[in-house]
């Protein structure tokens, strides 16, 4: 079964090798969907409980709000930062004791573009 949240955050970041304005210093807002999987549990008829999940995604996501992206990620590309986050996802899932693992994630730069990534 599947089981996702969506969250933001904001962050900035250039592009230098890129032809056009993203070469410069900008900012987006990203709107992030995460995408779990696992068994609905037996004593809480759940795969897992939302707000536990969404508050793990955020404790990931503040490694990435508001900061210069290009300081965290070698080149912070929308792909690049989908990789870099399905690894810290896949750390934090499997750290927990939620019974679930990371199936996707999905960020969206503006409201209209968007890139996807599905766990390892």
């Amino acid at each position: 079964m599947k089981l996702g949240v969506s969250t933001d955050f904001s962050a900035a970041h250039s592009l230098p090798r890129h032809t056009g304005k993203c070469k410069n210093l900008h900012g987006h807002t990203y709107k992030v969907d995460i995408v779990v999987a696992g068994e609905k549990k037996k004593d809480t008829e759940c795969v897992a409980d939302f707000s536990e999940v969404k508050a793990l995604v955020e404790e990931v996501l503040d490694l990435v709000d508001h900061k210069h992206l290009n300081e965290i990620i070698a080149y912070p590309t929308s792909e690049n930062i989908a990789l870099f986050l399905r690894a810290e996802f896949e750390k934090k899932f499997k750290d927990s004791n939620f019974g679930v693992t990371l199936h996707s994630i999905k960020i969206w730069e503006g409201k209209d573009k968007w890139v996807m990534v599905e766990a390892d």
